[in-house]
Order: C-alpha cells, then structure tokens, then sequence
C-alpha cells in the first residue's frame, strides 16, 4: 500500500513512516524540508500523486485565534490533491475531548479541522489522542520560574509519541473508519500530581503550586481529556521518565 504521510518528518510522523514501512508498506514523508507547502499548495499534487493513504500530521504553527485559517487552508488543499490523485483513505490525529473545549481556540480549530474532513468526500479515520508525555516540558513551562512550577489539577492521561505513531500507522492501514478512535495512556494524573512526580525525577528543586488559574489546561472543566474507555497504550509515565 502507497501512503503518503504530510508532516512525515516530526515527532509522530517519522515514527509513523517507519512503522508502516517496516509491516511492508510503501510510506512516504513530505515536509516542508522535502519541498511541500500546505498553504500555499506547493508539491502536494506530487506528494500524493497514486497514493492509496494521505496522513496528514500537520500542525498550527500557533495556538492562537490563527490556527482556524491554517486548517482551513491546509485541509482544503490537502484534500483537493487527495481527490485529484485518488487516495481512498485520509487521516489525521486529533485530541481527545477537543469538541468538549469550545474555549480554546486551538481546540475549536481541530473541531473544524475534523468537521472539513468529514465532509470532504474521501473515506476518512480521526485518530484522537490524550495528551503527550514528550510535551510535558513545555506544559511546565509555560508558568514556571524560578521557584516554582504552577499548574491547575486538571486531569490528563498521558501518552507516548511511540505508541501515538503505532496506533496511527495501524490505523493507516487498516479500513477506513468513518469515525473516530481514541487512544491513551494507561494512567489517569491531575495536572499537578505529574508536575510534582516529573520534577521529583528529575530531582528539581522547584515546587508545583496548585492553581486553578494557571496555563492553558485551567480553562478545561472537568476530565474531559480523558477517557478510559479509549484504546489504552502500555508505556506508563514513570516508565517512559526512566
């Protein structure tokens, strides 16, 4: 099978072409660096010119009111070259609980990202997954100096990269679904039970404060980024820490 994999050079889809390469696949990246431009549209005729899959693993290169427009465009170009070479199958990966978090503009962009691919005519899969661990750092960050670490006690269920890339390879391969299939981690932590347990690991002198206030995840309400009922990976956090 021909994939095409647009974004095939980041954290998940370069894991994701090798995945699907070594069951025997012909999967493909396409990055800006091998010369594609989801907004403007350039190469990506070529890019998934014969393929039977397009996996598209693009992101915003904001979180901000700017991210609607990107999808948009990129969605709408994609797909247009998806028509036009006959791909018989589009995925994409989404969040779980984005459509339960109207108040981030970010998340109401991936809703309308879904929304443009179910409506675009071409046999379709959403992969939604929880949170990553790679992205914890940066979740850190975000409200962190040099004492302190502040974070709401909002529940996530971190996921690693590599299990995020297997479930959207086999999901690539597999039939379409027409519908949506969460994934996550095995483990359920507030927000900032796993501030604490990360900087303990990695012997951090600095204190997590609980703040309903702090960062993007204290506008989420409830556990609405979780889901237990998901398609569970196997790497626990304190495992992938190690």
């Amino acid at each position: 099978m021909k994939i095409a994999v647009i974004g095939g050079t980041g954290l998940i889809g370069s894991q994701v072409v090798q995945n699907l390469n070594s069951a025997g696949h012909e999967a493909v990246p396409h990055s800006k660096s091998t010369g594609i431009d989801i907004i403007s549209g350039q190469g990506l005729e070529q890019a998934v010119a014969g393929a039977d899959v397009v996996v598209n693993l693009t992101n915003s290169p904001t979180f901000d009111e700017a991210s609607p427009a990107f999808f948009r465009t990129s969605m709408d170009n994609l797909l247009a070259a998806a028509h036009k070479g006959g791909a018989g199958h589009f995925v994409i990966l989404s969040i779980v609980g984005v459509d339960r978090v109207p108040q981030l503009d970010y998340y109401r962009a991936k809703v309308l990202q879904e929304d443009i691919l179910k409506t675009g005519g071409i046999p379709y899969s959403i992969v939604r997954a929880t949170q990553f661990m790679e992205f914890i750092d940066s979740v850190l960050s975000w409200t962190a100096d040099d004492d302190t670490v502040r974070l709401p006690a909002t529940p996530i269920q971190p996921i690693a990269a590599k299990d995020v890339a297997h479930a959207v390879a086999e999901v690539a391969a597999g039939a379409p679904l027409n519908g949506v299939r969460n994934i996550g981690g095995p483990e359920v932590f507030h927000l900032d039970e796993l501030g604490r347990i990360t900087l303990t690991h990695r012997a951090d002198p600095r204190t997590v404060v609980t703040d309903p206030a702090a960062g993007m995840f204290a506008a989420v309400e409830g556990d609405v980024l979780t889901d237990t009922n998901a398609h569970l990976s196997p790497t626990r956090y304190t495992d992938w820490l190690s």
